[in-house]
């Protein structure tokens, strides 16, 4: 599938360096300094800054040639959503998973209310091109409110205990959170785990792949997908 267009002019740095600084930010769990640190041992005397200034302004291209890349997607989904703080106000990150862990989508909110759901599983639909055939939930009654509107033929089950795989894939995010140590604003962090996630998506390891042979395949064919991707190969 053809990528969209990244254009590396007017800047320094090759891409091949531009890319690979974004891939160690956010494929890792480093602070931008440690980038700095990484980059200067192979002889690339790069600023943190600018490290910063390249994962906002090629992160989001990245990530939109990934999800060009990527598979269709399960057709059961999870949802959930986890408390965050932007500069001391709390926010809802609304998460959706597949069945193999593959992050579909995610979404800022200030409130954890049936808006926000409704809002979530319209562009869920909208992004995947198709209704799944089961959404997975905890207790939160905005969910089956949400889904009578938008799709009430939806099967959905609801229960605490059958929602594992979206709250496990909440842990990346939080051990990524605690490495950034603070959010500067909602926009800054929709931008940041959209690309997180396409990242994340590519280079993960899906369950059904765990012989060594297999995840070495996979790791190649995610570097593939990365140069492609990247178009700085």
């Amino acid at each position: 599938m053809k990528s969209s267009s990244i254009s590396y002019k007017r800047h320094r740095f090759p891409p091949q360096i531009i890319a690979r600084a974004v891939w160690l930010y956010v494929r890792f769990n480093l602070s931008l300094r440690e980038v700095e640190e990484m980059l200067l041992q192979r002889g690339i005397d790069v600023s943190y800054e600018t490290v910063r200034r390249w994962v906002i302004k090629f992160g989001p291209a990245l990530a939109r040639n990934l999800r060009q890349r990527q598979n269709r997607p399960g057709d059961v989904w999870h949802l959930d959503e986890v408390a965050v703080k932007i500069s001391g106000r709390k926010y809802w990150l609304w998460r959706a998973v597949d069945q193999h862990g593959v992050v579909l989508h995610e979404l800022l909110r200030p409130k954890r209310d049936k808006r926000a759901a409704k809002r979530l599983l319209r562009r869920l639909i909208k992004r995947l091109g198709f209704i799944p055939k089961r959404i997975i939930t905890d207790k939160l009654r905005s969910y089956g409110a949400a889904k009578r509107e938008v799709a009430p033929g939806l099967n959905h089950w609801s229960h605490k205990g059958l929602n594992n795989r979206v709250e496990n894939s909440h842990l990346p995010f939080r051990k990524r959170e605690r490495t950034m140590q603070r959010h500067l604003s909602p926009g800054g962090l929709q931008m940041f785990v959209a690309t997180h996630s396409a990242i994340r998506n590519c280079f993960s390891v899906p369950a059904r792949r765990r012989s060594a042979l297999t995840i070495r395949y996979h790791r190649l064919e995610a570097f593939d997908a990365w140069n492609g991707a990247t178009q700085a190969a």
